[in-house]
């Protein structure tokens, strides 16, 4: 990335603070920050990643940028969506408070969905540059990851994960210039191989497990084995390896005297506050409260 610091005759923008977050190929830059038109630009080309950039201001605010040769100026306001392909230099001016939630994708990661979900070459897509258009698809998965983000839990990949997938597909569809319809799955995961997952994440279920682990044990895309899986158990795999992570932790409740540290740390939860947190949102209690039920 090359960065050039934006300044005016009023001085440059003050930040008032940043969060940033990378999952695998998956990356978000939460920010705010005061902005004051000027003369200058801040300037970012990111040479290997797509970017989003969502605004949440709840007050609009003058905003005007420039990818390459194509500029656009205006009001700015809450879900206005800001598209940048690969290897684009993205410039910007802006005036007043900016609030913004600035995703990126690998464009590897992309083009690999491409050729393992629709079959496509990956080698020819092209994401369409976009300037304040609306699309409540990646607003929600947005607001997903800051939830995520907010939360400060490293444990979540799976999660994470699919949220790439899912991001991934829609951008191929209603954002490249080459729109493909997706082929059509039906009837979940054959016995056998819904078997062999359900075995792996419970032999696995203290370790960090990916959708790419599970994908590559039945031999199928990321994308395609998530929906599979759903229409088999009714639930996501990140939701399945959460609820079983609980009811391991249940058991180890009741039956061992084990601080509740290492529970959390056995069944794959990365801290005590997010066993605590996990185990509340699916039990209506706190793990201390049940095991003394």
């Amino acid at each position: 990335m090359s960065y050039a610091q934006f300044s005016s005759s009023e001085g440059p923008s003050t930040p008032e603070w940043h969060v940033t977050q990378q999952w695998g190929p998956l990356g978000i830059r939460h920010a705010c920050q005061t902005c004051r038109w000027g003369n200058s630009a801040e300037a970012w080309r990111y040479q290997n990643e797509h970017t989003l950039g969502l605004f949440l201001s709840p007050r609009p605010f003058k905003f005007a940028h420039r990818q390459d040769s194509r500029s656009h100026s205006g009001l700015y306001s809450k879900g206005d969506l800001l598209v940048t392909p690969a290897n684009t230099t993205l410039a910007t001016q802006a005036e007043g408070n900016v609030h913004i939630a600035q995703i990126r994708l690998q464009d590897s990661f992309l083009r690999q969905v491409a050729a393992e979900t629709i079959e496509q070459d990956g080698d020819r897509i092209e994401l369409v540059p976009a300037f304040q258009t609306r699309d409540p698809q990646v607003e929600a998965i947005a607001t997903l990851l800051l939830t995520e983000l907010q939360q400060t839990s490293s444990g979540n990949r799976l999660y994470t994960d699919s949220l790439a997938n899912v991001l991934a597909v829609h951008l191929l569809r209603h954002h490249a210039t080459t729109r493909p319809n997706l082929p059509t799955y039906k009837g979940g995961l054959p016995q056998r191989q819904l078997l062999q997952i359900l075995d792996y994440i419970d032999v696995h279920l203290g370790r960090d497990i990916t959708l790419a682990n599970l994908a590559n044990l039945v031999g199928m895309s990321q994308f395609h084995f998530g929906r599979l899986f759903k229409q088999s158990m009714g639930l996501s795999p990140y939701q399945y390896l959460l609820q079983q992570r609980v009811e391991r932790a249940k058991q180890l409740l009741k039956q061992t005297d084990k601080p509740l540290v290492e529970i959390a740390l056995d069944c794959g939860f990365n801290s005590h506050s997010h066993f605590g947190r996990k185990f509340r949102q699916l039990t209506d209690t706190t793990p201390k409260a049940y095991r003394v039920q």
